[in-house]
């Protein structure tokens, strides 16, 4: 094979990786979901205004309606009856019943009082009615409301109370000491039950010491100036 054949230094040669046109795929064949209107839409995409045609609804096909066939009486035109106006003479009618509405000189406001003029308030005693003895309220008595010193005011602020109380037998200067309790009277709980116990010692009688218990001359058996 000639090398004149090639312009320039361009040879044939493997591909370093792989190309589509080598393959072959199914190319535009892929169904987008539509940009238009809400049905299949892009969701990546923003949605513009979709307009469409309905289809015939079934309903319409079981109406049966006569439509503009309906059966006019003859003369009939479009701005009436044809012909010359026909009149009639009735009977005269009855007379209104007059009203019976007062007039102005029906009323009397000098008569009103307290419900049209203004009035300082009136009150008045009467006897008791009838059902006040079937009524079971407590009277003001009954209610007991908190004083107005001390503490027991709970929306006021409390200012300090003093008072005196009588002469107590507990703590006084003539109280009988001798009734009161003495030191061997409580009980008191062991220190070393809820502290660190401390060591404790005893002494124990005397021992007798390990030796032989055999007979053995004292000191005045022996006569060392015999010797």
């Amino acid at each position: 094979m000639s090398t004149d054949a090639w312009v320039g230094s361009w040879r044939p040669h493997r591909p370093r990786g792989p190309i589509a046109a080598l393959y072959s795929g199914p190319g535009p064949k892929y169904g987008l979901p539509t940009n238009v209107g809400y049905r299949l839409h892009d969701p990546s995409r923003s949605r513009a205004p979709a307009y469409s045609f309905g289809a015939r609804v079934g309903g319409r096909e079981l109406e049966r309606s006569p439509g503009p066939a309906y059966l006019l009486p003859p003369g009939t035109t479009a701005k009436g009856k044809a012909g010359t106006p026909a009149y009639s003479i009735y009977s005269r009618p009855r007379d209104l019943l007059p009203f019976g509405t007062p007039g102005p000189g029906a009323y009397s406001p000098e008569r009103a009082g307290r419900v049209a003029f203004p009035s300082a308030p009136a009150c008045s005693l009467r006897s008791r009615t009838r059902m006040g003895a079937c009524q079971q309220t407590p009277g003001p008595a009954a209610y007991q409301l908190p004083p107005m010193l001390g503490p027991h005011v709970v929306s006021k602020s409390s200012a300090p109370n003093y008072s005196i109380p009588g002469r107590s037998n507990i703590g006084a200067f003539y109280e009988d000491l001798c009734k009161t309790p003495g030191p061997c009277r409580y009980r008191l709980v062991d220190a070393d039950v809820y502290k660190r116990r401390a060591p404790q010692y005893s002494m124990l009688a005397r021992n007798a010491l390990p030796g032989d218990n055999s007979t053995k001359p004292g000191p005045g058996t022996y006569s060392p100036e015999q010797v």
